[in-house]
């Protein structure tokens, strides 16, 4: 039952600091995850980050390189790009082998070579939350979270019911 409240309050903590636009990623301690970023061609550099990391990034991509000195440690040797050339546009961060640390919001920038332009600047292309969960957790989750937002809703629905019979009722 602790376990069953617990992950009831983490998931509605999560909702919570979740934004709208943001996309979600669910994924089990150990396996590789693939964070989507796509941006139109012209591309020059790639910066791969995580906002409570201060200035350390996850990933920075720059002249078919990677710049592994300001790269925050948990992510060294841990982190690729999809596709290296960026043919169509595809900067997709390859995570390998996440925990439960990985959990948070990452954010895509991409510098582009644009005409009349003298120092690209990297501009935020994507945002995306990995919400990492215990091994075989991912499911139960979904489902405790199906189960109850339906058991919500029934409950909406009586409450109003028992509302409009209660008014029509009285005189």
């Amino acid at each position: 039952m602790f376990a069953v409240i617990t992950s009831l309050c983490s998931t509605l903590m999560f909702a919570v600091f979740v934004s709208a636009d943001q996309e979600i990623i669910t994924a089990e301690s150990g396996q590789n995850v693939t964070l989507t970023c796509r941006a139109s061609n012209n591309i020059i550099a790639v910066n791969w980050s995580r906002a409570d990391l201060g200035t350390k990034y996850v990933l920075f991509y720059r002249d078919e390189r990677f710049f592994p000195d300001d790269q925050h440690p948990s992510f060294k040797n841990r982190v690729d790009l999809q596709d290296r050339q960026m043919k169509d546009g595809d900067v997709s961060l390859i995570l390998k082998n996440v925990t439960i640390n990985d959990t948070g919001t990452y954010e895509c920038r991409v510098a582009q070579k644009e005409p009349n332009q003298e120092r690209p600047s990297l501009k935020l292309i994507s945002s995306i939350y990995l919400h990492v969960v215990p091994p075989g957790q991912t499911r139960g989750s979904v489902g405790l979270i199906v189960g109850l937002s339906f058991l919500a809703v029934l409950l909406v629905a009586g409450v109003a019911g028992f509302l409009v019979c209660r008014k029509h009722k009285q005189p």
